[in-house]
């Protein structure tokens, strides 16, 4: 899976490094990770010339706000100023659409009936309910827990939050993905902990751990993209733009008409661009915050999992593409959480002499405008910078074995599901 490149590093000597036919890079200084590697990135824009520009500028935006956070405290110090453009994006879209419905309910007033200005007030109350702002709901697909039916995994997310001093989830649930998230759904922003059951089971004590403190340290961490004030800006332009997106017709007329349509089709495209813009431009913006809030959930997974229980899931996570093949196979020959993570393991030990590679790698594959997180490499570079943490919270094989037998179940049917999936 490695190799050395073609040549020298130009900028300091050492020979170059490649893995899984990637463009060289210095492992040494770090030259050419800031390249853009057609072959491997996925376009974001479409036009290689744009990609490779806004690649750059991700690279640079990324490391310039690793460092002036390494050095410093990371608590969370409410919003940045990332965050307060956001926020105040969000207020002046609201204020926009209850200006568009206030207007639209006037005009069914403002005239006596029968009148043209009825047409135009229903038409902006229906717009201003489409492009109200949603904040989320439970994922109809999470199987929910109760402290009844989970008990022994209820009281360990209570002891984790208790740690980082999150609140409680007010639902706590489990699907068959190979991921993790917590959220907050609703106006009453209610709390939600999902938890993959592929990634979950394949994850020893500490890196369980790790996982809950990193989950539950965003319910405390000033990230946007959970907050009531800034759901609106991350939404409504964008939801605007898919409405007003013009859809193909097949209709047959004169020709007044065809020019018509072509011209209305002309504006509602331009309409549609300009608020799919604005709407990158919002996100964009709010990302940067989102950032370093996921810096800060590492930090409070360390605290409470220690260091190396926190690193140790940043490199499992890493190798998502290996955990997958690693539960799948177990799953097809009926073995459980238990193999899973004795397959993982395995699996990472092996691995260990190219983890530092797959690290460096992610500056490169991992950096984009877009993204919510930091590369995998800065995340474990941030914490490996900082002080050294013990754990507070310790997780016995035992009790991960509780906790798998309350799950028995749910693991079955996710076993049930990913066998033959891939």
């Amino acid at each position: 899976m490695t190799s050395t490149g073609a040549g020298a590093c130009p900028r300091c000597g050492e020979t170059t490094v490649s893995t899984g036919e990637a463009m060289p890079w210095c492992a040494a200084c770090e030259w050419n990770l800031d390249g853009y590697d057609r072959a491997r990135q996925a376009p974001e824009f479409g036009w290689a010339w744009i990609d490779r520009r806004t690649h750059r500028l991700a690279a640079r935006l990324t490391r310039q706000q690793y460092a002036s956070l390494v050095d410093r405290a990371l608590e969370s110090p409410g919003l940045g100023p990332a965050g307060v453009a956001t926020a105040a994006a969000s207020l002046l879209l609201v204020a926009g659409v209850l200006a568009l419905a206030v207007i639209g309910v006037w005009l069914l007033f403002a005239y006596p009936f029968p009148n043209i200005a009825l047409v135009f007030g229903v038409a902006m109350i229906a717009l201003a309910v489409a492009l109200r702002p949603r904040f989320g709901r439970v994922d109809p697909e999470l199987e929910v827990l109760s402290k009844d039916a989970a008990p022994e995994l209820h009281a360990l997310v209570e002891e984790v939050a208790a740690a980082v001093g999150a609140p409680m989830p007010h639902v706590i649930g489990v699907d068959g993905s190979l991921n993790a998230y917590a959220t907050q759904v609703g106006l009453r922003r209610r709390r939600v902990l999902a938890l993959g059951l592929p990634l979950w089971g394949a994850l020893d004590g500490q890196q369980r751990v790790a996982l809950l403190g990193h989950e539950l340290g965003h319910f405390v961490n000033g990230d946007v993209r959970r907050l009531v004030v800034t759901q609106p800006a991350l939404t409504m332009l964008g939801n605007a733009a898919d409405l007003f997106r013009p859809v193909d017709s097949n209709r047959s007329g004169g020709l007044l008409e065809m020019i018509g349509d072509a011209l209305g089709r002309m504006l509602s495209w331009i309409l549609s661009r300009l608020l799919f813009g604005g709407h990158l431009l919002l996100v964009v913006t709010a990302l940067r915050d989102s950032q370093r809030a996921e810096y800060l959930a590492d930090e409070m997974a360390a605290r409470v999992a220690g260091t190396d229980g926190a690193t140790r899931l940043l490199d499992v996570l890493l190798q998502s593409e290996s955990v997958s093949q690693t539960v799948r196979q177990a799953a097809r020959n009926a073995q459980g959480p238990a193999a899973w993570r004795a397959g993982v393991a395995r699996s990472s030990t092996s691995a260990a002499h190219v983890l530092p590679l797959l690290r460096q790698l992610t500056l490169r594959e991992q950096a984009s405008l877009f993204a919510s997180h930091p590369p995998h490499g800065l995340r474990h570079r941030m914490l490996t910078a900082r002080t050294w943490q013990d754990s507070r919270v310790t997780v016995t094989e035992t009790r991960n074995d509780r906790i798998d037998t309350e799950l028995a179940l749910h693991y079955e049917r996710v076993s049930r599901a990913i066998a033959w999936s891939g």
